[in-house]
C-alpha cells in the first residue's frame, strides 16, 4: 500500500481534504504531520488515522508516493522545495507562492525530477463548471467572486480569493490569450474592487473580484455561439435557450465536497501519482493563473 504524506492540519485541510482522505485508507496509508499531540488525538479519534510525525524530515523519511501540503503560504516554497529534491510528489494549496519567479521555479524542478506538482485549483474540478467548459463556441466568460462587505490588504486579497475566479477563467477559455486589461480599486491599502479583462481571437473574459458587493456570490458565466450557461455558487446550473431556461441543482444527497471539486481533484491526483498519467492541472495553466494574478499585483 503506497503511502501518501500530509503536512498542515488546519482548517482547510479538516474541512476540505482529511473527510476525503479517510475514506481512502483502504487504498493508501496515510501518514499526517504535527506538531501538536492533541491534534493528532483528536484526528486519529474522528477519523481513524494510525500514522503521525512531527516534522518534515520525519514525513520525508518515510518516502512517501506523495505529499499533500496544506501549511500557510509563505511557507510553500520550502517545503516544495524539500519535497521534490527528496523525489516526492506534492500536491499544494493555491497559490503555489506569490512570487511568480518561485512558481516558475518549483515547476521547473518538478519537470526535471519527472515529478508532478499539482495546484489545488478545486474549482476545475466541481461538475457545473466541467459543464461549462463543455460549451461550444465561446464568446464571452465572467468569472465573478463577490463579497458582502470584506476588504483585505490588495495583494493577499488577489492571491487569496481572486486567484479562484482567475483560474476559473483560464480554465473555460479555450484560446490563447491576445492581449490583457487590468484595473483595481483600493481603499487604504485594501482592495475594494479588482477587474481583469483577457482578449482571445474571438472571446472576451471578464474576471471580476468586489469586497464591498452588498452580498456573498460567486458566479460564472459562459456564452457560446448556441447557448448561455451560468453556475451560481457551485451548485446551481442554469441553461438559456431562445424560449426555455433549464434551471439544475445538485443532488440534495450529493457531499458539498464533491460539489465544490474537492473531492474529485484529490482524486485526480491521486490517480495521477498512482499511475503515472498526466497532471490533472498542467503546470502551463497554473502558471498563467498565478502570472496573472502577479501582473495584476504590479498594477497597486
Amino acid at each position: 500500500m503506497e503511502k501518501i504524506g500530509v503536512i498542515g492540519l488546519g482548517n482547510i485541510a479538516q474541512k476540505a481534504y482529511l473527510p476525503v482522505m479517510a475514506t481512502l485508507q483502504d487504498k493508501f496509508e496515510w501518514h499526517l504531520t504535527t506538531r501538536n499531540e492533541q491534534k493528532g488525538e483528536m484526528l486519529e479519534h474522528k477519523y481513524g488515522f494510525k500514522h503521525f510525525h512531527q516534522t518534515l524530515s520525519e514525513l520525508i523519511a518515510e518516502k512517501p508516493l506523495a505529499v499533500f501540503v496544506h501549511t500557510p503560504t509563505q511557507t510553500h516554497f520550502e517545503i516544495i522545495k524539500q519535497l521534490l529534491e527528496a523525489g516526492i510528489n506534492v500536491y499544494v494549496d493555491k497559490p503555489v507562492s506569490e512570487n511568480l519567479a518561485e512558481v516558475e521555479q518549483l515547476y521547473k524542478l518538478a519537470a526535471d525530477k519527472n515529478l508532478l506538482l499539482t495546484c489545488g485549483f478545486n474549482r476545475r474540478f466541481a461538475p457545473f463548471n466541467q459543464e461549462l467548459k463543455k460549451v461550444a463556441d465561446k464568446r464571452t466568460i465572467v468569472s465573478e467572486k463577490i463579497r458582502e462587505n470584506a476588504p483585505q490588504p490588495t495583494a493577499f486579497a488577489i492571491f487569496d480569493l481572486m486567484i479562484h475566479s482567475v483560474d476559473t477563467a483560464v480554465y473555460l477559455m479555450d484560446e490563447k490569450i491576445n492581449d490583457v486589461k487590468n484595473f483595481l480599486v483600493t481603499n487604504d491599502g485594501n482592495l475594494e474592487q479588482g477587474y481583469i479583462t483577457l482578449y482571445g481571437q474571438k472571446s472576451q473574459v471578464q474576471i471580476i473580484t468586489n469586497m464591498v458587493g452588498g452580498s456573498n456570490l460567486e458566479q460564472t458565466t459562459v456564452q457560446g455561439s448556441k447557448t448561455r450557461q451560468i453556475v451560481t455558487d457551485l451548485n446551481k446550473l442554469q441553461t438559456y435557450q431562445t424560449g426555455a431556461v433549464l434551471q439544475q441543482a445538485r443532488p440534495d444527497w450529493e457531499n458539498t465536497l464533491v460539489t465544490r471539486g474537492f473531492d474529485p481533484i484529490i482524486h485526480a491526483f491521486l490517480t495521477a501519482v498512482s499511475n503515472g498519467s498526466s497532471n490533472p492541472v498542467s503546470p502551463e495553466s497554473a502558471i498563467l493563473s498565478h502570472k496573472l494574478c502577479a501582473d495584476l499585483v504590479k498594477t497597486i
